[in-house]
């Protein structure tokens, strides 16, 4: 066997080509050369278990199969290197076996970890996510063209991990200039249908990243259409695309106000699918889908209005949640509605202190036009529930600032009126690490957006509590027993402060479309 090579790893993967002179002094440093290019085009990420005690790091079971596979050498590398199996932290080993010439052991923390209740999050999937971006990516960077990755006891969670990491969206860029994506398979067979469920997950959300990602100019209302017909259809998910003679025939007049502001044509989505009896009743999701916000006649600020292509990343995460419900045939009905325009200024642009009168007959004052999400979900919210007479509706969006200052990038908030509900919502983010939380939803806020002397509701409210003004608009107009209203602000646009590894600062998150799938399969097998 050639002489190994191994290569020094932490949590940025950036940082390793500046790490080469701390390397060559590191215990074990006769086995470490920095490289920039994988030998081969294959490579392997095994798990290794933190230090406890007096006790050396173990390996995980794969990664001890792998050992075996290599007479011990990985033991003997870990060993002589001084690793301790830090969560997210590893070294690459080259020349140990001649089909991975490349293998990446990684720390997945400590052995047994579960869930943690004040953290409300399984520690030992989260961390098994972890590891295994840190070490797909770091392989991608070097140059691998397929990726196996350890399952580390948590298959399921290692796909989703390092399929996350390793995705990009570079479609604007020169061929020569993006980062190639690899391939990324289960090592071992234990677990495959897991590994498979995984992937699904991750695909799905890295569908709703390109979609939220895609310059709004190459992501129309009649562009993302098309797009979801394309993820969906081949399924077997019907998409039926409403033009604007059907909105202004359904009287979507709140929908039209925010539409006509644009020359673009707004599209309504109604999706269908059928995984259970078509008698029962479905689940029904509404994404808000502005694929651009502007802010209207109430202009946003400059510095950082590109980010608002992701105002659509509501309807983004719907589509890609019920993609991954029709690939893993959960046996439940799942409905959609998802409005779909922009929110530009211009001479037909809706005006503050505009009135629009509802399908129910409801008036609603529009006092900032920059909160249009709150005024075009209106209309299409009474619309789903004459139409789909839904079990239970939930909306998903980004709607108001509030919920980004309160949370931040930590959880994604919901306001829903049952607590059997929130507990299905609670139980999906700690299994998925993308964790919800709950906002209140109480009578103070619905008087706050209540009447005023010229209408019924206003899309503001009084006061600084823009996230929970917003869902108390909403849920005036609900008369279904079980309603939940999602706010993405802070967690589905750009990626920022305390990013998991297995995303990307700076790009769209594609959040929290993982933690819709597992509520939906929590409430197919309720």
């Amino acid at each position: 066997m050639a002489k190994s090579q191994a290569t020094v790893y932490s949590k940025s993967a950036l940082n390793l080509l500046r790490m080469s002179r701390i390397a060559s002094k590191a215990p074990g440093a006769r086995y470490m050369q920095m490289r920039t290019k994988c030998d081969s085009m294959n490579g392997v990420v095994i798990g290794l278990y933190l230090k406890s005690g007096e006790k050396d790091p173990q390996l995980t079971s794969g990664g001890e199969k792998f050992d075996d596979r290599v007479s011990g050498k990985i033991s003997e590398l870990v060993r002589e290197s001084g690793m301790t199996g830090e969560l997210g932290k590893g070294r690459m080993f080259s020349n140990v076996d001649k089909e991975f010439s490349s293998v990446a052991v990684i720390g997945v923390g400590p052995q047994n970890a579960g869930f943690d209740e004040e953290e409300n999050i399984d520690l030992g999937m989260e961390n098994t996510r972890i590891a295994a971006a840190a070490g797909a990516r770091f392989l991608q960077l070097h140059g691998c063209k397929i990726v196996y990755v350890d399952g580390m006891e948590y298959p399921e969670q290692a796909a989703e991990g390092a399929a996350l990491a390793v995705w990009r969206y570079n479609t604007n860029k020169l061929k020569n200039k993006r980062h190639s994506i690899p391939k990324v398979e289960l090592y071992g067979t234990e677990g495959v249908d897991a590994w498979t469920r995984g992937l699904f997950k991750a695909e799905s959300q890295n569908l709703a990243r390109r979609l939220s990602d895609t310059p709004s100019n190459h992501m129309t209302p009649t562009i993302f259409a098309q797009a979801t017909i394309d993820a969906l259809c081949p399924c077997g998910v019907s998409v039926e695309v409403r033009t604007m003679d059907w909105i202004e025939a359904q009287g979507l007049n709140s929908f039209l106000m925010v539409a006509k502001g644009s020359c673009e044509p707004p599209v309504l989505l109604e999706i269908n699918y059928v995984g259970a009896s078509p008698e029962d009743k479905a689940i029904t999701l509404l994404g808000k889908g502005l694929t651009f916000n502007s802010g209207g006649l109430c202009l946003k600020e400059k510095n950082g209005m590109d980010k608002n292509r992701a105002s659509v990343s509501g309807a983004a995460t719907v589509v890609a949640a019920i993609r991954a419900a029709a690939a893993l045939s959960l046996p439940i009905n799942v409905s959609a509605v998802l409005p779909l325009c922009e929110n530009m200024p211009s001479g037909m642009a809706v005006k503050p202190g505009d009135v629009i009168t509802l399908m129910n007959g409801t008036t609603l004052g529009v006092k900032n036009t920059a909160l249009a999400g709150i005024a075009m979900m209106a209309d299409p919210l009474l619309y789903a529930q004459s139409a789909k007479k839904p079990s239970t509706l939930v909306d998903i969006g980004t709607y108001a600032r509030g919920v980004k200052f309160g949370l931040g990038a930590a959880a994604t908030g919901v306001w829903t009126n049952r607590t059997t509900l929130w507990k299905q919502f609670k139980k999906a983010g700690s299994l998925t690490g993308d964790r919800m939380w709950r906002m209140p939803l109480w009578k103070h806020f619905k008087q706050l957006v209540g009447p005023s002397m010229t209408y019924d509701l206003c899309n503001q409210g009084k006061g600084p509590a823009s996230s929970c003004l917003g869902a108390a608009v909403l849920q005036s107009l609900v008369n279904c027993a079980d309603f939940a209203h999602i706010d993405s602000k802070g967690t589905g646009m750009l990626c920022g402060h305390g990013t998991p590894l297995y995303l990307l600062e700076g790009r769209m998150s594609g959040r929290p479309t993982r933690t819709i799938i597992q509520f939906l399969h929590q409430m197919a097998l309720k």
